[in-house]
């Protein structure tokens, strides 16, 4: 059964009132930048955008209306549709079965699928753009309606790759669309982000992140506890409510404590460099480890304790860290130049 996927995009009000109101008017521009933190919802609401633009129904007569004058036609998609039906990204291919949904993603595709003599590992390659974007770009969508490119992580566009994406980009084909989704979009070409209608995505609320953690599966109890580290990302939710990932986040806060109270530099310094080989933990890990400082930092103001506010100010050193993680920092550096701060309060 297919559905209306915008209609399941939680907590993101302007955005969705920007791709609204675009359906509605008709003034769609060619090419979107979703922006935001992962499992926000802007993936979500990528192929909501697009399941609208391909759907059999949308903008057709809507019939007479309760006085008998004729109903706005609907801006969403209809979502029981066989075009609907097809729009949705399955989950074992990470990609649909519309033919006008086309979904670009580093190693989503073989080598061979693609032309290359071996797989994508680093990036998004010039080979997915020519077979995917530029060998269909002059064609009309194939059943008629539109042509739309999903591109998950654009960051990850290698150069050559993004100066072929932006040839298409200047003079995109009639009934083509692109959407691309990036969290880092600074990493993007300056000529692909002038070219593009950026769409903000907000981090979620905890009691909404928390909300949709109980949905997938999660036990009530561990989704609100989780909640408060994700950083509004339901994605990074999922992960944290793991439990090889709770005892690997726990292991980090003890030896960061350690660490900080150790009298020699060995600890900080192995910390430092096991980091480097689990970088995509480390935001939540270090999250983690901001809140341990902050929850000890309030029992020691209420046990009137005089640590607390050094551990206050080491629980801020700990988001600052984070903000470097977001800005691309490099993760061994972030967590040597964080502890060493943390040592000398």
């Amino acid at each position: 059964m297919a559905s209306d996927l915008l209609s399941q995009v939680r907590a993101q009000e302007t955005a969705l009132r920007t791709i609204e109101w675009a359906l509605e008017s008709g003034r769609l521009h060619h090419a979107y930048l979703f922006v935001g933190p992962d499992g926000v919802g802007k993936e979500l609401a990528a192929f909501g955008l697009a399941q609208a633009l391909v759907c059999e129904r949308r903008g057709g007569d809507a019939g007479p209306g309760l006085f008998g004058a004729a109903e706005k036609p609907p801006a969403r998609a209809c979502g029981a549709c066989s075009a609907c039906a097809r729009a949705l990204p399955r989950e074992e291919l990470r990609r649909t079965l519309h033919p006008d949904v086309v979904v670009l993603e580093r190693g989503l595709y073989t080598a061979q699928q693609i032309g290359r003599t071996s797989d994508e590992k680093q990036d998004i390659s010039i080979h997915q753009v020519r077979t995917l974007v530029l060998a269909r770009a002059a064609f009309a969508p194939h059943e008629g309606r539109a042509k739309v490119f999903i591109i998950r992580r654009a960051e990850e566009l290698n150069l050559s790759a993004a100066n072929a994406l932006l040839k298409t980009l200047e003079e995109p084909g009639d009934k083509t669309h692109f959407i691309l989704l990036s969290s880092q979009p600074e990493a993007l070409l300056p000529t692909i982000l002038s070219r593009t209608q950026r769409v903000r995505f907000a981090p979620l609320p905890d009691d909404v992140v928390a909300e949709l953690l109980v949905a997938s599966g999660v036990e009530a109890a561990r989704a609100e506890d989780v909640a408060r580290l994700a950083g509004g990302s339901v994605e990074t939710g999922m992960l944290l409510a793991d439990p090889e990932e709770s005892e690997a986040r726990e292991q980090f806060v003890e030896r960061a404590l350690a660490a900080t109270a150790s009298s020699g530099v060995e600890p900080l310094l192995a910390l430092a460099e096991s980091a480097k080989k689990d970088k995509d933990r480390l935001p939540s890990n270090v999250a983690a480890l901001a809140a341990a400082l902050a929850a000890r930092a309030a029992d020691s103001a209420r046990a009137g304790r005089p640590d607390a506010e050094a551990l206050a100010i080491r629980g801020r050193f700990a988001l600052t860290a984070l903000e470097h993680l977001a800005g691309n920092g490099a993760a061994q550096l972030v967590v040597e130049a964080m502890l060493m701060r943390m040592r000398a309060v």
